[in-house]
């Protein structure tokens, strides 16, 4: 195991970490101090990339992780961090969830490009190859102005790895290459990567992986369908000018093309209502240039991007009926910000400005013919400001957006608005932080998912539709002990406990075959299906007459001693209608409510060349409230063995080997579709799963 700098918490932890650090600690390295240049690819958790960041950040580093080596879902990442999940057993399909909330209520972004727009609501919209993965940002909960429109429930920001990643100290080209495989869907994945600095001030890198899967089986033996081959591309390049700036570009893409079901998050079920599997492609192309200027100057440095990233799917089902389409989304934005360190008599300031504007379009063909498409714009303006003052840091910001909807969702309403976020924290006792935080939120009403545009036929237009609109709050502690069995050893112990209101939320009301839709005249919605109302029957997106309320906590402990260290976490969050009690409704999978979730992470460094780890996850069951969105959810219990080895004789040269799923339980996460009474409409997790990888990298 890579040796560790010792943690200074004191300095390294606040607001939002303690969210995340405990339940990591178990599998990573964290280090107050930066890691040297020859770390390789990261998984950074934060609360979020505010101003806050000393007190908020968080590391787990992928070389000590190592189901984050041998990902090939996102759930394999994201899914270790309190409050966070990831549904979807097909990559074509996977959705992150954060405190029950999807992904239309969460700011996504790949290299800073943001992620917008719906494609699909069988399928996932994002798409991802982990490979590329160099760290991965979470925001759980939105917890600062920074983060702005679609972040209700949080953000997560992916990056990219980047040459400066793997060189190691006075080289000028290295090369890695990977090999893995993965024995329940006989899964094969192979990549290379060439990075290099010709001069001290450029660096370059060029990726390139593929990925090639066939059918797996849930835990009893039931097929999930699948027969796919991925392929992903990264080229970066970057240069110091004159010492103060650095202008960067980059391309990223990944193409799934296989064989599915017709709905596939429907993996165990290819005959739905009479259809086939049938041959399906989803693609992400994302390019971006970034500008950064750093001078001697505190009061300036500034970040630049500008991005253009589209998603596709595109189908082609001729030969089992008319249901081929290729639906994509287009967005294109710019965000310019700078940060600025101020030493008053009374305290510093660490102030962050910044602005930011984004379009996101959606286009629909179906069998060839275009159908429809819309667009939505927003600008935004935003000012945080952490003052600290010895023990005492206090964060306040306001925003400024102004979101132009789409014409066939809300009439190109344009809606202005403005929010303020308010957080504290303070020192009680040495290594020992209590925090709190208040922040407004916002979200003007998205773009309609790409299969129903339609230009406005059949679609009800809600001329009066409200942005959704509410509050999140938390507060916590986060305390360190120290030598408390051994010279060394540390245990940490956080806890929070948040509470999330929404008001004015969004839902999008279906029509067609017997579900009863809205009157297309007055956006009133129909009790119950009667065919003479067809012809004044419609589909669209209304508030929902009720708000909604998410509460819960998240509590960790984490101890280290030497080579061993071992996590435990707890994480619960339950929305509820302030009428009805029901839960947040949802449109993909099943209802927004996720059962509590315990996780227990033990690692174990026997040599300086052999790392063991052991990764338990329980996720109690969740009993319905009655409503139409909510049904029983069966509790699971998932068990990972799993051991790195990097011997001695061959510098650069490791071996990892895992099994996922122990003991082969058949389960569903609780953010897929999910039906107990089905199992042809349930989206079974893989059973037990043998993976194998080998890494050179020289």
């Amino acid at each position: 195991m890579r040796e560790v700098k010792s943690a200074t918490f004191s300095n390294q932890l606040t607001v939002l970490s303690m969210t995340v650090s405990a339940i990591l600690w178990s599998q990573m390295a964290m280090a107050a101090e930066e890691l040297p240049s020859t770390t390789l690819q990261t998984i950074t958790v934060t609360a979020n990339s505010s101003v806050r960041e000393k007190v908020q950040e968080d590391g787990v580093y992928v070389e000590d992780y190592t189901p984050a080596q041998q990902a090939s879902h996102l759930s394999d990442f994201l899914n270790v961090v309190p409050g966070v999940t990831v549904g979807g057993t097909s990559a074509v399909n996977q959705r992150i969830r954060i405190r029950g909330l999807e992904d239309s209520n969460l700011k996504v972004t790949i290299d800073g490009a943001r992620q917008e727009g719906k494609l699909f609501y069988h399928m996932g919209d994002l798409t991802l190859d982990p490979d590329l993965l160099k760290q991965a940002d979470v925001a759980v909960g939105n917890n600062s102005v920074t983060l702005g429109n679609d972040a209700i429930g949080g953000a997560v920001a992916f990056t990219t790895v980047d040459a400066a990643d793997l060189l190691k100290p006075g080289q000028r080209i290295g090369a890695k290459v990977h090999a893995g495989y993965a024995s329940n869907n006989d899964e094969l994945l192979t990549s290379a990567t060439v990075f290099a600095a010709p001069t001290d001030n450029v660096d370059l890198l060029a990726y390139y992986g593929k990925r090639d899967s066939d059918s797996g089986e849930d835990g009893n033996g039931r097929e999930l369908f699948e027969d796919s081959k991925t392929e992903s591309i990264l080229l970066k390049a970057g240069a110091y000018i004159a010492d103060d700036h650095h202008i960067g570009a980059n391309f990223s893409s990944t193409e799934k093309k296989g064989i599915f079901p017709f709905r596939p998050d429907f993996p165990s079920s290819p005959n739905t209502g009479g259809l086939k599997v049938i041959p399906q492609q989803v693609k992400r192309d994302t390019y971006g240039i970034d500008y950064k200027f750093n001078p001697s100057n505190p009061l300036v440095n500034v970040d630049t991007n500008v991005y253009q990233t589209k998603t596709q799917i595109l189908r082609d089902s001729s030969y089992v009926g008319s249901f081929d389409f290729n639906a994509e989304v287009q967005t294109t934005g710019a965000k310019i910000q700078n940060t600025s360190n101020i030493a008053t008599n009374v305290g510093t300031h660490k102030l962050v400005s910044g602005i930011e504007h984004y379009k996101k379009e959606s286009e629909m063909e179906r069998n060839f013919v275009k159908t429809g498409s819309d667009e939505a714009t927003n600008t935004s303006v935003y000012l945080e400001d952490q003052w600290t003052n010895g023990k005492f840091s206090l964060t306040p910001g306001v925003r400024y957006d102004r979101y132009k909807s789409p014409d066939f969702i809300a009439g190109g309403k344009t809606y202005d608005n403005v929010v303020g976020a308010l957080a504290a924290s303070y020192e009680i006792a040495p290594l020992t932080q209590v925090f709190a935080s208040y922040t407004q939120l916002f979200n003007g009403p998205d773009l309609s998912q790409t299969i129903f545009n339609s230009d406005g036929d059949k679609t009800y237009v809600n001329n009066n539709l409200k942005a959704e609109e509410g509050s999140n709050a938390e507060v916590g502690i986060v305390t360190t002990l120290r030598d408390l069995t051994v010279a060394g050893d540390a245990l940490q112990l956080s806890g929070k406990y948040f509470e999330t209101d929404i008001e004015n939320y969004i839902e999008f009301v279906r029509s067609g075959g017997t579900r009863p839709g809205l009157n297309c005249e007055s956006g009133a919605p129909f009790q119950t299906y009667n065919k003479a109302d067809d012809g004044n029957r419609c589909q669209g997106t209304v508030n929902s007459t009720e708000d909604f309320n998410i509460k819960g906590i998240e509590l960790a402990a984490d101890y280290k001693m030497d080579n061993f260290s071992m996590g435990l976490s707890y994480s619960r969050a339950r929305s509820k209608g302030e009428d009805t009690g029901y839960s947040i409704p949802s449109v993909t999978g099943s209802s927004s409510e996720s059962g509590d979730k315990y996780m227990v992470n033990l690692a174990y460094a026997p040599t300086e060349t052999t790392d063991i780890g052991w990764r338990s996850t329980y996720v109690a069951s969740v009993m319905p409230n009655t409503g139409a969105n909510d049904i029983e959810k069966p509790s699971y219990d998932v068990h990972d063995i799993f051991m790195n080895y990097s011997p001695r004789q061959i510098e650069g040269l490791k071996a990892t080997v895992g099994v996922y799923n122990l003991f082969d339980e058949a389960y569903a996460s609780h953010s897929s579709r999910l039906d107990p009474l089905k199992d042809d409409s349930t989206d079974f997790e893989k059973g037990r799963n043998i993976k194998a990888s080998l890494t050179y990298q020289f």
